[in-house]
């Protein structure tokens, strides 16, 4: 019963079983997740919620699989994918420009171009695994790491994507 829960919540309930670019389809489903709660999320709980699946998806990958970067496993997506957008919610919310937040000037069109660079960087950096993803990815081989190089990619999709922003204020 917990293996077949197990395996149904690596996979992110059946995404990490698609044919073709599991890892790109469970990226999409979790910014589609945040593009639709955006705006109503607690900073702190999100980070706490992260570290909790985290861990819980460590200790799942560590006791159901074998090999341990099956490419059904997407779960690791769903937490690197997140973290872009906790930088968001934090850059958004404390960054000031001209004495009003960049947030006040961000419409539904803007969060739709954020929420696609952050897909856009977040996937660039999964698949290409720069330095030191692939250090990560080719050193440690369980759940710690299949979990963390996509912790460290959403990482720098997230500073990828406050430069992304704040760029054109560098010239005001």
């Amino acid at each position: 019963m917990i293996d077949k829960f197990g395996k149904a919540f690596l996979t992110m309930f059946g995404i990490g079983y698609f044919k073709y670019a599991p890892g790109t389809a469970a990226s999409i489903v979790t910014c589609l997740i945040y593009f639709l709660i955006a705006g109503r999320l607690n900073f702190t709980y999100v980070i706490i919620f992260l570290i909790v699946l985290s861990l819980y998806s460590i200790i799942l990958i560590d006791k159901i699989y074998k090999k341990k970067d099956a490419k059904e496993i997407v779960i690791d997506e769903f937490i690197g994918q997140s973290i872009p957008f906790v930088f968001i919610s934090f850059f958004l919310n404390f960054t000031k420009v001209g004495g009003s937040a960049i947030f006040d000037a961000i419409i539904f069109t803007g969060y739709i171009e954020i929420t696609l660079a952050s897909l856009f960087f977040f996937r660039i950096f999964d698949i290409l695994k720069p330095f030191p993803i692939n250090l990560i990815d080719k050193k440690i081989k369980n759940g710690f790491g299949v979990v963390f190089d996509d912790i460290v990619a959403g990482i720098l999709a997230g500073i990828s994507v406050c430069i992304y922003l704040y760029f054109p204020y560098l010239w005001i």
